[in-house]
């Protein structure tokens, strides 16, 4: 038995519960998305996705809903098991204070996050000035995280250039989408030297294999349903030479789906897969957030620790969470946050959101 050293909740139980899950590739901001209205016209290529939805989206942020939809996130995060979360994140109409937002929103929850914010020339160089700035107000601050940059495709060769100087200078690796769609093909060639093996690269979809030079030893952020939803291809994260760890991509944060997902379609491209390999990927998660190792989970399977029995059991659900000692799930239910009222306030924030839009 593992004593709750803040005093509150019952002590962790270790020996019929897992570590929490993570999500190593998250939107937070996403959260409040559901139900927006249409675009303007329906998109037929994944650059016009991001153009008439996400870039439609993140415009409109203003800090309030960033924190009342990372609370949302991080609430539904933890009724899924998963107490962690590396986040990727941008608000070009809110930049300054983002990440704290973001980061105490999770804190409040009870689950653990990384933050960055994703640089990008898409509003100019002094947009992307604000969001380098913001990366490192918030990493010399004390915040856990690393230096985000939205893509090579979206980015100036000087912001590139500027963005992984500074995470050099923090000692923090860097969070990016690289080569999702074909726009971004030759992120390659645009990152070259800028790449080491600290770097979070998001989707590698269009990375040819072998696995290019740079980026060998890197981390791949494997977001399966996501890729199959933009219609954008498949990663291959078997033939991924470095690191691998599953990512929603904002698509919520249950990560036993993200696993099965995740099996399913690399079965699809390849019959002798096995959910041992995709349980791998998911474990890898803990590399990049160490602590959910201590945190315990106790699902309502007692199989959870078997991947065959998972891959094929729809509906395994957290019973009973604890972080760092405390229990923040009892029964299923969040023990720091009211979650009809951090529901409620999401959705109210979802409205305003929509109105932007």
């Amino acid at each position: 038995m593992v004593d709750s050293p803040s005093g509150l909740g019952e002590a962790a139980p270790v020996g019929d519960t897992t570590p929490g899950l993570v999500c190593g590739h998250h939107h937070l901001y996403s959260a409040l998305a559901r139900g927006m209205p249409a675009p303007p016209r329906t998109p037929a290529t994944f650059l016009e996705i991001l153009e008439q939805i996400w870039w439609r989206l993140d415009t409109a942020l203003d800090l309030e809903m960033v924190r009342w939809s990372a609370m949302l996130g991080a609430l539904e995060a933890l009724e899924c098991g998963t107490t962690a979360i590396v986040d990727h994140h941008e608000s070009p109409s809110a930049i300054e204070g983002s990440l704290e937002v973001i980061s105490d929103a999770c804190a409040e929850v009870g689950v653990h996050v990384r933050c960055c914010y994703g640089v990008t020339d898409r509003h100019g160089a002094e947009g992307a000035r604000r969001g380098l700035d913001e990366n490192e107000r918030f990493l010399r601050s004390g915040g856990a995280g690393m230096v985000g940059i939205h893509a090579a495709f979206t980015c100036t060769d000087a912001t590139l250039d500027a963005a992984t100087g500074l995470a050099r200078d923090l000692g923090v690796g860097v969070h990016v989408h690289v080569a999702e769609g074909t726009v971004d093909a030759d992120a390659p060639a645009r990152l070259g030297d800028l790449v080491d093996d600290s770097w979070l690269v998001a989707h590698g979809v269009h990375l040819s294999r072998p696995v290019p030079r740079p980026f060998e030893r890197t981390t791949l952020a494997h977001c399966a349903r996501s890729n199959m939803h933009n219609a954008v291809g498949y990663a291959r994260p078997r033939s991924w030479t470095g690191p691998v760890v599953l990512g929603s991509d904002g698509i919520g944060a249950d990560m036993l789906e993200e696993f099965r997902i995740a099996y399913v379609k690399a079965r699809e491209d390849d019959v002798l897969s096995t959910p041992s390999e995709a349980w791998a990927w998911l474990a890898g998660g803990w590399a990049l957030v160490p602590e959910a190792l201590e945190d315990r989970v106790r699902w309502s399977s007692d199989e959870v620790d078997d991947p065959w029995h998972l891959a094929f059991t729809p509906g395994v659900r957290a019973l009973d969470v604890w972080v760092d000692g405390e229990q923040v799930l009892a029964g299923g239910v969040a023990t720091r946050v009211d979650p009809s009222e951090v529901r409620a306030r999401a959705a109210e924030q979802a409205l305003r959101l929509f109105e932007r839009l």
